[in-house]
């Protein structure tokens, strides 16, 4: 029997919690994006007449809003993650940044492609977000 032990290279700190958090994050962005430009087509509208509060997005859940509905609750959960992703959004994109430039040997190949992603997502959908067009769609969103 040997005494020693083999040390294998430590995973970064919070890499799976940042990996999924910005996931869930992109994803609730993405899943607003998917509503608003497809109640645009629907409705032959432009983001001009989004914004009027003609189209709510609460008009989108089946069987409207009530407690007993699930479709509620997911509405409110990525309702959540979008409103999150304003302030988590870039705050995990800089903290991915330093995990990819300190602790890149520790990572494997797939992980490192992965986070990369999400990280370059996470800058695209910030910028996104403060683009006229963003606030077009934020604006219709929170209505």
């Amino acid at each position: 029997m040997s005494s020693t032990v083999h040390g294998a290279t430590e995973r970064p700190p919070l890499l799976r919690s940042v990996v999924a958090t910005q996931a869930a994050l992109l994803a609730a962005f993405a899943v607003v994006v998917a509503l608003w430009v497809g109640r645009m087509a629907v409705a032959g509208v432009g983001p001009e007449e989004m914004r009027t509060g003609a189209y709510d997005p609460k008009d989108l859940v089946p069987f409207g809003l009530s407690g007993a509905n699930p479709l509620t609750w997911l509405y409110g959960a990525v309702s959540l993650r979008y409103l999150a992703g304003l302030a988590a959004g870039p705050l995990l994109a800089v903290y991915s940044v330093v995990l990819l430039a300190g602790s890149r040997p520790a990572m494997s190949r797939r992980t490192l492609r992965v986070l990369l992603g999400l990280t370059v997502g996470a800058v695209l959908v910030t910028a996104l977000r403060f683009a006229p067009i963003g606030t077009d769609m934020q604006r219709w969103w929170l209505d």
